[in-house]
């Protein structure tokens, strides 16, 4: 007899955002920490729209919005100088929510705060020392007792026990040795609307404004023979000293220190993201370059993608080999991001006279074109995600010759009436719910939907406020279109394919 439907290992913010998904579906949950708190300190700090959509669909955005510094440019000098204003943050027909800066400890807070609210706490000072699965669940041993399990989830970071647990292999190289942060109270004569870079030669330094007073992150990869063991103060001096050379900022402009820590960039992906009933999300199944401020909005991707797939497998309305799309889908998302942060960490720090010689006199003035602005926005928006080559995108949708969205891909935010009349946005519908977009609440399609899906609280039925005809839409909850067509019937066979294990193309 199973404990719990669900163990996740990891109160960070994949498994919390996980544990929301879950038991906003209606599954029992349990979340354990190895942690005996939740931590204060800010480590990851970039929210990206994606990020903000996962976090507004769990019922756990709030006013994070308003308590986080909205950024709105990258100021990058070299030499001293600036020579590029890569502006972030507006409005495009794709991206609609700003990118915010705010510590990962207020976006953990608001997630536990949400999963308070469905009736579950975090277990601290609990960690997993082993699990052992079989054919029916999971135990998972810690220090003082075991815990049975339908499924157990690692999400538990670069270090997981659940990955080794698994067998799961990790394999990976360091990108750049050691990188110094130290946050700071700082009188700083810089935009509080903007991260300001300075680069001179293999040298880079970074500042990010944090929410607060005159709170300030300083980043810069470590100086050659900068010991492991550098006392706080000795780690600030260096970041300060190298803030001068390069900023000309005198180091009494700080105040007071919050926080300081290194950390090595390493470039690591799981073999694999489940082995059996054990799955992996988060950084316990990749982890990359900081920069662009990816991380943690991958990882919530991880979750929500994977907690409406475990929600319908454990409930039974699904198989097992369901489970098997989370990694298709979402690991390829992780290669790309491994490949991309890396590449831009190489193009930051520049390995060679000549790769830096590029960075200062091509890559770097080209950020001040608009074009090539709204790319880099759009893509680390991660809104540009999608699923068209994974194993659940419909095929009848793979040619361009179809407009609007294709199977897989993100649907935006669009005005819909309920049926009872009363207007809403379908991105609101949507977290724990699947929504089929029909003409009328009367079309066939929505009996067919709901005899696969369920009656009540998993599927809501909508009509957009500009309808393509005949046309019908079924969207899953994580806002991917899953169908697009016209005839209920070939909706049943999507869905009795999606449903009944069978995902070959």
């Amino acid at each position: 007899m199973a404990d719990t439907a669900v163990v996740v290992a990891g109160a960070g913010p994949t498994g919390l955002a996980l544990a929301c998904g879950l038991r906003a579906a209606g599954l029992p949950v349990r979340v354990v920490d190895r942690a005996e708190g939740p931590s204060t300190t800010s480590r990851a700090l970039g929210l990206q729209p994606r990020g903000s959509e996962v976090l507004d669909r769990l019922g756990a955005l709030e006013d994070l919005p308003q308590r986080s510094v909205h950024i709105g440019q990258v100021i990058t000098h070299v030499n001293g100088e600036p020579v590029a204003r890569l502006k972030v943050g507006q409005r495009t027909k794709l991206v609609t929510r700003p990118g915010l800066i705010v510590s990962q400890a207020e976006v953990e807070a608001q997630l536990r705060h949400r999963l308070s609210e469905l009736g579950v706490e975090v277990e601290w000072g609990r960690e997993v020392h082993a699990a052992d699965q079989d054919s029916q669940g999971v135990s998972v041993r810690f220090a003082d007792r075991q815990m049975r399990a339908d499924w157990l989830v690692g999400c538990d970071g670069a270090h997981s026990r659940v990955r080794k647990a698994a067998g799961i292999g990790f394999p990976g190289v360091a990108v750049i040795e050691r990188f110094l942060l130290a946050d700071v109270r700082a009188e700083l004569p810089l935009p509080r609307d903007a991260v300001s870079v300075w680069l001179r030669g293999d040298q880079v330094v970074g500042a990010f404004p944090l929410p607060g007073t005159d709170v300030w992150r300083l980043m810069a990869p470590a100086p050659a023979g900068t010991a492991e063991d550098t006392e706080p103060d000795g780690l600030l001096a260096v970041l300060t000293g190298v803030l001068q050379d390069h900023a000309r900022l005198p180091a009494a402009v700080v105040r007071e220190t919050l926080w300081t820590s290194t950390f090595r960039i390493h470039r690591r992906l799981a073999s694999t993201y489940r082995r059996g009933r054990i799955l992996l999300g988060g950084d316990a199944a990749h982890i990359h370059s900081p920069f662009g401020g990816q991380g943690m909005n991958t990882g919530l991707g991880d979750a929500e993608n994977l907690a409406w797939k475990l929600a319908l497998v454990a409930t039974g309305r699904a198989g097992a080999a369901l489970l098997d799309t989370y990694q298709a889908e979402r690991r390829p998302v992780a290669q790309e991001v491994l490949e991309s942060t890396s590449a831009m960490t190489r193009m930051v720090v520049g390995e060679t006279p000549l790769a830096r010689a590029v960075r200062d006199r091509v890559f770097i003035p080209l950020m001040n074109r608009p074009l090539v602005q709204r790319l880099i926005w759009e893509k680390s928006s991660q809104l540009k995600v999608n699923y068209r080559n994974g194993p659940l995108a419909s095929r009848s949708l793979q040619g361009w010759s179809v407009r609007g969205p294709h199977g897989g891909d993100r649907v935006p935010d669009l005005e819909c009436a309920r049926e009872d009349g009363s207007l809403t946005r379908l991105h609101t519908e949507l977290g724990s719910r699947w929504a089929l977009l029909v003409p009328s609440t009367e079309h066939p399609g929505t009996a067919t939907a709901r005899r696969h899906l369920g009656e009540t609280g998993t599927l809501t039925v909508l009509t957009p406020a500009t309808a393509h005809g005949r046309q019908i839409m079924l969207v899953r909850p994580d806002a991917h279109l899953a169908w697009r067509g016209t005839s209920p019937a070939a909706l049943s066979r999507w869905l009795t394919r999606m449903l009944a294990h069978d995902h070959t193309r």
